[in-house]
């Protein structure tokens, strides 16, 4: 029975084949040989059986076209045998190649590591000396002070005793100079005497003056050059500044006149003033556009948004398109399968509007949340609807402006709408017991309270939930969103504080957990596991155990990781240790 061999080492592939059909043509003729007698035989067996000849030619041209068919097969599958033994030794070449290539890559960042591993520790340990240098000087510049200090004052006791001297060196030859102006000599002596004294002082307090008001200018001069200076301030002002634009004019030129633009100016200021401005211009602009162009289908573009060709503008007023967004998010809030976000949101305009005008609404929906950035619903919607914020940070918002409402009305055993500061101060501390005392006061202010006023004032809690047709709220709600935006940038700079590397360094798994639960102890396993899922975009289901091998190999850079968990509702649990909540 014949079989395939390997190639020997050493032996080129040319070579093997050649073996290879030597060993083939070899096999062929010990079977040709091994089988020829039975042939004989067989045809023995033809000639002698007259009676059963014809089956048995037939039998043997049966076993001569299937033999003849066999050979065929083999000598066309002989090529296919001797390519594939050649892509094989290909195939192994190159993956001993690529496995070469790889320990050679391998090896050169370990050593780059290695490099940088000391160029840390040489940058700590010149840190590590400028630190001790800086304290040295600073020592030896209170040690040069005080001596400083100690050389003066013995100077100016080296100068009051030579004056004493001086003095009593005088005194005495006076006393031996008698009959000078026919006075007393003792009498002059001392008269003398007390008067050196009192030189001595004010020449002290002269010393004094000179020391503390020598940089001094008199008063005349000063106010003269004020004056001066005052002058040329408002001359470079008058020549260098804008003026202060005069908002009133924009009452002509938007639409709704006066009234409208009062409404829309109210508590802003002009950087904000000028915002609004231009959305006002924006907007008619984009009610003059009856198509959009389609943007394609690129990957780059929003899946809501891929189309090719001109897309109807569907020109809804503001107030239209601020209710649409507040219906779709009640079906958000309410679905139970929460699915991508952008396929949602098409979702929720082909149920609303039928497949056929879905994209124009998509594309009309866009363009306005994009324009107007001073609406709260909108700006948020575009945030969410774009992947820069995550739709739980408006989910949680609302939730706690229902909780808030909640409390309120439940103190409000009576039904009357109403309640005193004092109530409202109590719910605050109770709903946000986080919260600084500072912080509950811009609260109440927001609300309507004010420091000069007394604390029984009655507040009207259900006016601070309140929205315009354009979906603004009220000041306390505002106010709500800034203090938390202020609170999640605050709890990841202590993230970074703690973590005390640089932002484009790698931050490790254990590392995040560990400064997450250092800063707040209170964070329970699933929301620890939330942030960290967020961090480095892995799947909660599979982060590794806590404590093993793996969770050191995963890394992520400390900026991209806060960028990450920016998106989210990330919030201190609880307080720090040291740190008593409010």
């Amino acid at each position: 029975m014949c079989s395939s061999r390997t190639r020997p080492s050493g032996v080129t592939i040319d070579e093997a084949f050649l073996l290879e059909a030597k060993s083939t043509q070899k096999c062929k003729l010990s079977q040709k040989w091994k089988t020829l007698p039975y042939r004989e035989i067989f045809e023995f067996f033809i000639e002698d059986f007259k009676t059963y000849k014809p089956l048995l030619s037939s039998i043997k041209n049966a076993y001569e076209v299937m033999l003849a068919h066999q050979r065929e097969r083999i000598r066309a599958l002989e090529p296919l045998k001797a390519k594939l033994v050649t892509v094989n030794e290909d195939c192994n070449e190159r993956i001993l190649a690529m496995r070469a290539e790889e320990r050679h890559e391998i090896s050169m960042l370990k050593k780059e590591k290695m490099k940088l591993l000391k160029l840390i520790d040489k940058k700590n340990e010149e840190k590590i000396s400028l630190q001790s240098e800086v304290s040295k000087l600073r020592k030896s510049l209170a040690e040069e002070y005080l001596h400083y200090l100690s050389e003066r004052d013995a100077r100016k006791i080296l100068i009051a005793d030579l004056n004493e001297l001086r003095y009593q060196r005088e005194d005495m030859s006076l006393a031996q100079s008698p009959g000078i102006w026919g006075e007393d000599p003792v009498k002059l002596t001392l008269a003398l005497k007390m008067t050196r004294q009192d030189l001595t002082r004010t020449q002290m307090e002269l010393n004094t003056m000179k020391a503390n008001f020598g940089d001094v200018v008199p008063r005349r001069d000063f106010e003269m050059q004020e004056k001066t200076n005052k002058d040329l301030q408002e001359q470079e002002i008058q020549r260098t500044s804008t003026p202060r634009p005069d908002w009133t004019k924009c009452e002509d030129v938007v639409a709704g006149g006066p009234e409208r633009w009062q409404m829309l100016a109210e508590g802003r200021n002009s950087d904000q003033l000028v915002d609004v401005l231009l959305e006002e211009i924006g907007e008619g602009l984009l009610r003059e556009k009856d198509f959009f162009p389609g943007l394609g289908y690129g990957e780059s573009v929003p899946s809501f948004l891929q189309f090719e060709g001109p897309v109807e503008n569907k020109k809804p007023t503001k107030k239209d398109v601020v209710n649409l967004l507040k219906d779709a998010w009640k079906e958000r809030l309410a679905e139970e399968k929460k699915e991508k976000f952008q396929d949602f949101f098409f979702n929720f305009l082909e149920r609303r509007f039928g497949p056929s005008d879905a994209i124009a609404w998509a594309y009309t929906i866009f363009e306005n949340i994009k324009l107007f950035h001073s609406s709260e619903i909108m700006s948020q919607f575009y945030a969410v609807l774009m992947g820069k914020r995550s739709d739980s940070v408006y989910v949680n918002q609302k939730e706690t402006i229902a909780q808030l409402l909640k409390e309120m009305t439940n103190t409000d055993s009576q039904n009357e709408g109403i309640l005193t500061m004092e109530q409202f101060s109590t719910i605050l501390k109770s709903v946000f017991p986080l919260k600084k005392e500072e912080k509950i006061l811009e609260l109440m202010e927001a609300g309507g309270w004010h420091s000069s006023s007394n604390n029984a004032d009655f507040l009207n809690y259900r006016a601070l939930f309140l929205e315009d047709e354009e979906g603004r709220s009220e000041p306390f709600v505002q106010k709500l969103w800034e203090q938390y935006v202020e609170e999640k940038n605050e709890y990841l700079q202590e993230l970074k504080q703690e973590l005390g590397i640089e932002l484009y360094s790698d931050v490790t798994l254990p590392q995040l957990r560990g400064a997450l639960m250092s800063i707040d102890p209170s964070l329970d396993k699933q929301t620890l596991n939330t942030y960290i899922s967020q961090a480095f975009q892995l799947p909660v289901s599979e982060l590794p155990e806590e404590g093993g091998e793996k969770e050191e190999g995963i890394v992520v850079w400390l900026q991209t990781a806060l960028e990450r968990l920016q998106v989210i509702d990330i919030r201190r649990r609880g307080p720090r240790e040291q740190e008593p909540a409010s």
